[in-house]
């Protein structure tokens, strides 16, 4: 069976870590989608940052 990663979300604007989500080891791309940052208070672009 495939291992799960977990990463995490952080805001591009002002680097907070929002959203966790899994996925498995094998990818092409880093994940960017605009989501809502509490601390921005406005929807901005969130990319992916592997957990450690």
């Amino acid at each position: 069976m495939a291992e799960r990663i977990i990463y995490i979300l952080s805001c591009l604007d002002c680097k907070n870590k929002n959203y966790t989500f899994s996925r498995g080891r094998a990818k092409e791309y880093k994940v960017e989608v605009k989501k809502f940052c509490r601390a921005c208070g406005k929807h901005t672009p969130h990319k992916e940052t592997k957990s450690s």
